[in-house]
């Protein structure tokens, strides 16, 4: 468990059959536990990366669990892959490090990466998007403002999301800011200055299915990184072997591992 200063903890899921190569930080999704990404994290060791799995805070095996009285929002979470990184320095050995991040995971760790002092050599969004309305297409849009606004309003009364058929139980402050994101398109204005400056490489995978971050979403997202090298890819479900959605990709993951690992190769500062 990793202490943070204001008393929460952080649960880190070393996996000691993964390789020796590129630490990858696996960063999971609202209220996915890290246990659940164990076939993704697996099929990463295969090809060589030394992973860790990260419980954020309030979900899995971290602290504090949602209520009231915690406080704690999106700066907090970029704060947290910080403190991540710095507890897995003797563990890097010097060795780059890759922030692998699904959904939420991925929007705070691609914050971390453009705000942060150097020390993360790439970024890979699995399913990652600003969940911003206008990016959906069609009549979905409509739906997502009514959805996200709603859920941001009963959490503000609240003071905590109960988790009715979403995102499971979290902070209340986490789920203002993530309605923020969908009703303005960003994070503020000097994450998204921050983000606008990167030029880390990042990755940026879609799958087929996922209807929560569908394809075009991933691209308005990457979209705001137009510094950035980035690789841009769609998976369909003929490429990985099965249909996924939004979370089954997981239980899938050779080609996005294979896809991944040709990233890392293909960066010298990721080798």
């Amino acid at each position: 468990m990793l202490a943070r200063p204001s008393g929460d903890t952080l649960a880190l899921h070393h996996y000691p059959d993964a390789g020796t190569g590129p630490p990858a930080v696996i960063l999971p999704a609202m209220g996915v536990p890290a246990r659940y990404y164990k076939p993704f994290a697996v099929e990463l060791g295969a090809a060589g990366f030394a992973v860790t799995a990260v419980d954020l805070r309030g979900n899995g095996a971290s602290t504090p669990k949602p209520a009231r009285a915690t406080r704690y929002g999106y700066a907090d979470l970029v704060d947290d892959v910080g403190a991540v990184r710095e507890a897995l320095e003797s563990r890097r050995a010097g060795r780059p490090l890759l922030l692998v991040g699904h959904s939420l995971g991925g929007q705070v760790g691609l914050i971390h990466a453009a705000t942060a002092d150097p020390g993360v050599a790439g970024v890979v969004l699995v399913a990652v998007g600003i969940p911003y309305w206008r990016a959906y297409p069609g009549r979905r849009s409509v739906g997502i403002l009514g959805m996200t606004q709603t859920i941001g309003a009963a959490s503000a009364v609240l003071g905590v999301w109960p988790g009715w058929g979403f995102g499971g139980r979290q902070a209340g402050r986490l789920m203002t800011d993530w309605a923020r994101t969908a009703r303005r398109g960003g994070y503020g204005a000097a994450d998204d200055a921050a983000l606008a400056r990167m030029t880390t490489p990042v990755l940026a995978v879609s799958v087929e299915g996922d209807t929560l971050v569908p394809a075009a979403v991933v691209d308005y997202t990457v979209g705001r990184v137009p510094a950035a090298p980035v690789e841009r890819v769609h998976f369909t479900a003929a490429d990985l072997g099965a249909p996924v959605d939004h979370f089954t990709w997981t239980r899938a993951s050779r080609p996005i591992v294979e896809r991944i690992q040709k990233f890392a190769t293909g960066h010298a500062q990721l080798r």
